[in-house]
């Protein structure tokens, strides 16, 4: 049976801290799609007057969840209290679960700011279950040719999986609960044909190029498209080439009290994180 849309969210222009930005979760309406919180589709021009570490976004913290960040074109170099220091390109991710608490910046490379060059990114942020909240953060990233990957059967749609089990194949990264993402490249007129169990809350959000999902009809870039949880088959075809994600995840069904970066189940645990943060508990980063 197919899986009907229950609406069209198109993202809409918010300015993050003097950071214009398209977002499409969360609205007025829909607070969030349990277990994702928020997504957000920047846009980012660099200068070559200014070195590549004054630029972009400085050292801010994150708890309680999964901030994941698909670079659409350009380059992001990620730096974080853990010392991870790391530039992902575009058709890579980066994966960071914040856990109990980091601090992480998010800079252009040094060769984009050289260039005067522009990035473009998804990024999608994760609630994790309580069990998982207070456990170590960690920092993952693949390199695109490491992705695992399967095509639609006219071969006109190329899927990266970037985490959980599709077609007996295991994605590239793993996170703090049930969920499977496929990231897609299709050609005109491609066409996907998808299962995925209506025990997933299901949404897709388009990139680029304009879709068709059957039982509903034409979307167009930049919407997210939110389905019911009843049935599991799910087409899609594409009106032009075109770029999108799939995004599933089984709900945590757990509270969700949310205060900028931290994303804990009860007010106490909000204060509790600001506190960490503020006495250095979640770490210090000194870019360089």
């Amino acid at each position: 049976m197919l899986r009907k849309v229950e609406r069209i969210i198109p993202a809409f222009d918010i300015d993050m801290g003097g950071i214009p930005l398209k977002q499409a979760l969360p609205t007025n309406n829909v607070p969030n799609f349990d277990p994702f919180l928020l997504l957000h589709h920047g846009s980012f021009k660099y200068t070559d007057r200014k070195p590549a570490i004054q630029q972009g976004i400085g050292p801010h913290p994150h708890s309680g969840f999964s901030p994941v960040t698909f670079v659409i074109d350009g380059e992001i170099h990620h730096r974080d209290s853990r010392g991870n220091n790391q530039v992902a390109k575009k058709g890579e991710v980066q994966w960071m679960n914040s856990g109990s608490g980091i601090v992480h910046s998010e800079r252009p490379s040094d060769a984009i700011a050289k260039a005067a060059g522009s990035t473009k990114i998804i990024q999608l942020w994760i609630n994790s279950p309580a069990v998982t909240k207070k456990e170590a953060p960690y920092y993952n990233h693949v390199s695109e040719k490491n992705l695992p990957t399967f095509f639609s059967e006219d071969k006109l749609v190329r899927s990266k999986l970037i985490t959980g089990e599709y077609n007996n194949i295991s994605g590239a990264m793993k996170g703090d609960s049930d969920l499977l993402i496929l990231w897609n490249n299709a050609k005109k007129e491609g066409k996907q044909n998808l299962t995925i169990d209506d025990k997933y809350h299901l949404m897709i959000y388009i990139i680029s190029g304009e879709i068709r999902v059957a039982g509903h009809g034409v979307v167009d870039p930049e919407s997210l498209v939110l389905f019911e949880n009843s049935g599991a088959k799910v087409e899609i075809t594409a009106n032009s080439d075109a770029e999108y994600l799939v995004l599933a995840g089984v709900p945590i069904k757990e509270n969700v009290v949310q205060h900028g970066p931290f994303v804990m189940n009860t007010e106490t645990e909000i204060m509790e994180a600001m506190r960490d943060y503020q006495m250095g508990k979640m770490g210090v980063l000194i870019e360089e």
